[in-house]
């Protein structure tokens, strides 16, 4: 039902010229040799777990392992259209993304191991602006950032989002802030693991999916909202944990 509703929603918004704000070419998806083999070390590993915790889920059937590295392969290829070349030595400025594509594998795990719907929801989410934030590798030196930005390797995530959650932790949770301050280790690099992974490993599944619906549905912002309400929650320990 999830993945109808976001569907639906992305594709309406998707075919309104006012609601996108990348314009993106077209793309035919490739089916020739998309093999595991044809992944990073890093990719590899990730499509295993994935796969472990779908089936884990009773969200995929057996042959969905070639069925995610399917929408991976088109992913990076699509989006190669839109990246720019950079010389750099900085290894997340090389030609691939240097991590594991979580977001996708979510989209993947919300449409039950349906390749073909996953790959037409992200070519239609990539034009939303929600999909800067929510989708990492959706910017990874991209065209629609200006060079300079592009340069610094910094992720919009990083100097948007987590710039805005540790401004609000201020305001609202001053004794998280304070705690996080005497411990030398800021907000905004726990936020960005959290967004970069999806919430992997940090919440249950249908968690994982609200968050992810809540973002598109309502705008960028909830993401915002989101890690604050986790520190929210986690303020009792987290002060627990400053004083031991």
């Amino acid at each position: 039902v999830l993945g109808e509703l976001i569907e639906k929603f992305v594709s309406h918004l998707s075919e309104s010229r006012a609601d996108c704000y990348f314009s993106t070419g077209n793309y035919k998806a490739m089916d020739t040799d998309v093999k595991k083999e044809s992944l990073s070390s890093v990719q590899q590993l990730g499509v295993e777990m994935t796969v472990r915790y779908g089936k884990y889920l009773n969200l995929l059937k057996e042959d969905a392992e070639n069925g995610l590295c399917f929408v991976l392969v088109n992913c990076e290829k699509f989006l190669k259209q839109q990246q720019r070349t950079v010389v750099s030595s900085l290894c997340c400025l090389q030609e691939h993304y240097a991590g594991y594509d979580w977001f996708a594998s979510s989209i993947f795990l919300i449409m039950s191991g349906d390749r073909e719907k996953t790959l037409m929801f992200l070519q239609q989410f990539s034009r939303l602006l929600v999909s800067a934030f929510l989708w990492l590798p959706r910017l990874h030196l991209s065209i629609h950032l200006p060079v300079t930005t592009v340069e610094y390797g910094i992720h919009p995530v990083y100097f948007c989002s987590a710039h805005h959650i540790e401004m609000l932790l201020k305001a609202e949770l001053p004794l998280v802030c304070s705690a996080f301050h005497m411990s030398g280790f800021t907000p905004s690099q726990i936020c960005l693991q959290w967004i970069t992974q999806c919430f992997w490993n940090y919440m249950d599944w249908s968690e994982i999916c609200h968050y992810i619906a809540i973002c598109i549905l309502l705008g960028p912002d909830y993401q915002i909202y989101m890690c604050i309400s986790v520190f929210k929650h986690l303020q009792q320990d987290i002060l627990k944990h400053t004083e031991a």
